[in-house]
């Protein structure tokens, strides 16, 4: 241990040993798919800041765990935004530097049991404050929460429906504090172990009493995935092979075809003849078509990433245009000071346009979809509301083409077992190049996936469930009730500072002494 110490003792070196266990939770997560690391992967990182000699080295621990989480997370990027994902990296990173100082806080040194048994509370809950912040969209959204990478675990989507990926967060942060205190503070065991035992309890009675869903229908999905078409005229050769793909599943008695984003990269206004022959196909197929369009809009100024479906007779009027954007890869945050990222990316040389709301949209047959578009997918709250609107399946079309030999299709496509499982609504996870996945209401797989080396369509007979979940019932309350612990542990230890500052009473005064004078001794 002294050596350790002694090789920690250098900045530089302990900022590198930071960063690399801040990224070891990414292995949890897909490709890797280790989901059982996810509840010890924190531990070397809280047992570093622990150790942290003074307050400001633990909120760099924190500083830089954060870093390499967020590098190791978002890795794939570095072919398109290069140096910049450095610098976003680094960013969002700062967001954990509180983290760190709350670790030193509460478990360095000697803790008591109390410590300890706050640590169980307040540290899940600083990881939540820290995920919320970067949710918000203009900081990348919530891609890679530590909770999605439960994502194929049972027990964890039963707790999604309860308290959706923020609960499922809260409890591995829990269990790695557990572990951190069980490893370094051996008087503590006693509080680890009951922590310990509230994870099970909370699972078990999740598991017990959360309500499933009420699956009562079926619905016979089509995803077609045309594979990577690159090189001249790409968007007509795309649509030529979606086209291809479509019209064989004549006969199969389908109620709705999807295709991924960007499938049609015209304006369907100015492409009468690509509207005709959508409309072909969904006579063919018997079925309506959910394509999206990627175009400049004929209608209004600017380029739009829009959900349209097509009927028998043309579109339907149901229209999503995509709400929550990609940033640098669909715009530039304040383009006026970063615009720089251009020259040494593949930033987005032109700002795509938001819509102004969620849609519900009438497949027919009395089938209500919820379109997402992209990495919306990520949002929580965005299936949710869906859900709440009265959709039966949601729908997330993505393209993840610019990113296919990395680990960003895996990711993406297991964000849909979470947010099926969170809704209890079945999810569709459609894309141009894969990975292409289907979730029933429960959150498990539905049929095999299409990988990105696959191109074709498959049909997926979709589970349709009703009812509402606590989570689409509650929405974010484990994110609430952490900021309340928070709240609740600030004002406990200002009211301990300001008794500590304040100056202890003097003690009175002995009661002085009367001295009495001793007789004369009579003479001799």
């Amino acid at each position: 241990m002294k050596t350790l110490g002694h090789w920690l003792s250098s900045p530089w070196r302990r900022s590198t040993a930071a960063a690399l266990a801040g990224a070891l939770p990414v292995l949890a997560f897909p490709a890797p798919s280790l989901w059982w690391l996810a509840y010890v992967a924190l531990v070397p990182w809280l047992l570093l800041a622990r150790g942290a000699p003074t307050g400001r080295r633990a909120a760099y621990d924190g500083w830089w765990g954060g870093f390499g989480f967020m590098l190791a997370m978002h890795h794939w990027l570095l072919p398109n935004l290069h140096v910049f994902t450095f610098v976003i990296a680094a960013l969002l990173g700062a967001l954990w530097a509180p983290w760190g100082l709350l670790v030193r806080r509460l478990l360095g040194g000697t803790p008591s049991r109390r410590r300890v048994g706050a640590a169980l509370l307040v540290l899940p809950s600083g990881w939540l404050l820290a995920e919320l912040v970067r949710s918000w969209e203009g900081l990348g959204g919530p891609w890679g929460m530590l909770g999605a990478s439960q994502w194929q675990v049972e027990q964890a989507l039963r707790l999604a429906s309860v308290g959706g990926v923020w609960l499922l967060s809260f409890l591995v942060v829990a269990v790695n504090v557990a572990v951190a205190v069980l490893v370094a503070v051996r008087r503590a065991r006693v509080p680890a172990l009951a922590g310990f035992v509230a994870t099970a309890a909370a699972t078990s009675a999740a598991w017990v009493w959360s309500p499933r869903p009420d699956v009562d229908g079926l619905a016979r999905i089509a995803v077609v995935q045309p594979g990577v078409v690159a090189g001249a005229n790409s968007p007509d050769r795309r649509f030529d092979r979606e086209e291809q793909l479509t019209r064989r599943l004549a006969g199969q008695d389908v109620d709705l075809v999807v295709w991924g984003e960007s499938s049609v990269g015209f304006d369907l206004r100015d492409r009468p003849d690509l509207t005709d022959r959508l409309a072909s196909m969904s006579r063919a197929t018997g079925a309506e078509i959910l394509v999206n369009v990627d175009a400049r809009r004929s209608d209004k100024p600017g380029i739009y990433k829009s959900s349209v479906l097509v009927g028998p007779d043309g579109p339907t009027g149901d229209r999503y245009d995509k709400m929550r954007l990609v940033p640098f890869g669909e715009y530039v945050p304040a383009r006026s000071l970063l615009g720089w990222a251009t020259s040494v990316g593949e930033a987005a040389g032109e700002d795509r346009r938001r819509g102004s709301g969620q849609v519900v949209m009438d497949a027919g047959d009395g089938l209500r979809v919820g379109p997402m578009v992209c990495f919306e997918s990520a949002f929580p709250d965005m299936s949710r509301h869906l859900a709440e609107d009265g959709a039966d399946v949601l729908i997330a079309q993505s393209s993840t083409s610019t990113f296919q030999q990395s680990w960003a299709p895996g990711q993406h496509a297991s964000l849909a077992a979470l947010r099926a499982a969170e809704t209890g609504r079945p999810m569709v996870h459609a894309t141009l190049t894969g990975v292409s996945a289907v979730h029933g209401p429960d959150g498990a797989r539905v049929g095999p996936r299409l990988g990105t080396d696959t191109a074709g369509a498959r049909v997926y007979d979709v589970p349709l469930a009703h009812g509402s979940t606590p989570y689409v019932r509650l929405g974010d309350w484990p994110a609430h009730a952490a900021l309340l612990v928070l709240a609740a542990w600030c004002v406990a230890e200002g009211a301990r500072a300001v008794r500590l500052r304040r100056p202890a009473p003097e003690p009175p005064a002995p009661p002085a002494r009367t001295v009495r004078e001793s007789p004369a001794r009579p003479g001799r």
